[in-house]
């Protein structure tokens, strides 16, 4: 990079020199280990929800989540990166060699400049469970030299970029469910300040546990739908009792325009701009008006120079519990007004669960697929209206149709907001 920032046969007048694209996409989800198996089925409506696998449900009052079936980390993975990292990590390392294979960019980023921003919400967590159990049963002496590097949050970001050989910034933000979706607005502000010419970015978590599914089943927040998994995430139908909680990793290669143009790169999407708000009112509950929601969306399209009629597609957060989807719906309706009866709204969470830390990479990457393909995944397991939420949710098949401009929506525990905006290239 040159100290203004400007890339090698970058001319500084260039138009586009400050349109970030995402030219590469990687993903391990509940409904695919790859980008292209996840996309698929989500324009399929096929639901990667079943039965708990991962531990003993047997007495909990929530018996199913979106669990990653039979997952193996990629090649790229040593035995000894593998004994020391966490599934987190295991699933980001895996994505992210996905995204940078897909951009076209080698495996060895040490010759690029080239940063690392992997979100996570609870990352470590299975390590600490795991250890305090150890410990407790076993004694001290049974603690995994390993444990105290698996079990950080940043870890999963430093495993990537070991992995890859990245030099050059590596960062990881918790903001609970809008992790993901940060990491792309993030990704965006590095490369227009010039930091890098390539990043890798995206969201992680892996934490389904017998302590993390017995604290939310203390809150009340699961859904109980254990007879019919595949129906248990219902985001927008009256009938809805709670979210499904998911695991996996979606990541992200950003670049700017110029760059990928120069090397003939294929190109998804542009990032056009965010924002990022608080709620400031509870540590779980949002804000029952969706002012703050509201909020975020209002600066994220002002951010992107755009307006509420201006936007196709909205992925929604939709987390499939009563306050959430409700106040989603009343925040989009704030801000778009008489659009809001027009634009598309659907949620992947019906499909995979929700992926906390990585639940906003993946409406990234379906915004990006949305639109590049000119199709809209559904909302699955939308059967009941509730008065309440009256949008178009695409409701239970995929909708062909050209879309220029998308959006998504994330919410996270205390209040935290995001909001990403996606344009046509």
């Amino acid at each position: 990079m040159s100290p203004a920032g400007t890339l090698a046969g970058e001319s500084a007048q260039d138009p586009d020199r400050d349109r970030i694209v995402i030219t590469g996409l990687g993903a391990v989800t509940p409904v695919g280990k790859t980008a292209g198996q996840t996309w698929d089925a989500l324009i399929e409506g096929r639901s990667g929800v079943g039965p708990i696998t991962l531990f003993d449900a047997a007495d909990f009052p929530t018996r199913i989540a979106g669990e990653v079936k039979d997952f193996e980390p990629t090649g790229q993975m040593s035995f000894k990166a593998r004994k020391r990292s966490s599934r987190t990590s295991q699933m980001a390392v895996t994505a992210a060699h996905e995204a940078v294979a897909d951009a076209g960019l080698p495996s060895d980023l040490s010759e690029l400049e080239a940063a690392v921003f992997i979100n996570c919400a609870v990352s470590g967590f299975t390590e600490i469970e795991d250890a305090t159990k150890i410990q407790s049963e076993q004694g001290l002496r049974r603690i995994s030299a390993n444990f105290v590097a698996a079990s950080l949050t940043n870890m999963p970001a430093c495993e990537v970029a070991i992995s890859l050989s990245v030099h050059g910034p590596v960062n990881a933000s918790a903001l609970a469910c809008a992790s993901g979706a940060y990491a792309l607005l993030e990704a965006r502000r590095s490369l227009l300040a010039g930091d890098a010419d390539y990043v890798i970015a995206g969201g992680a978590d892996a934490a389904i546990t017998p302590v993390m599914f017995g604290g939310l089943s203390a809150m009340r927040a699961l859904s109980t739908h254990n007879d019919n998994p595949a129906e248990a995430s219902r985001p927008f139908d009256a009938d809805r009792d709670g979210f499904v909680f998911g695991e996996g990793a979606v990541v992200f290669v950003l670049e700017r325009l110029p760059t990928a143009r120069a090397r003939g790169a294929r190109v998804y999407a542009e990032v056009r701009g965010g924002a990022l708000t608080s709620d400031a009112f509870h540590t779980v509950a949002p804000e029952p008006s969706g002012k703050y929601a509201a909020e975020a969306i209002r600066r994220g399209l002002r951010n992107a120079g755009l307006e509420p009629a201006d936007i196709d597609y909205i992925c929604a957060h939709g987390t499939s519990t009563k306050a959430n989807d409700r106040t989603e719906t009343a925040a989009i309706r704030q801000v778009f007004g008489p659009a809001a009866d027009t634009v598309a709204v659907s949620a992947p969470k019906s499909m995979t669960g929700h992926l906390i830390g990585a639940a906003g990479a993946l409406a990234g990457l379906v915004c990006a697929r949305v639109l590049t393909d000119g199709v809209i995944p559904p909302t699955i397991n939308y059967r009941t209206p509730d008065p309440e939420c009256d949008l178009d949710y695409v409701p239970n098949a995929a909708r062909t149709v050209p879309v220029q401009t998308a959006m998504t929506n994330a919410f996270g525990f205390g209040g935290q907001n995001a909001v990403v905006v996606f344009g046509k290239v």
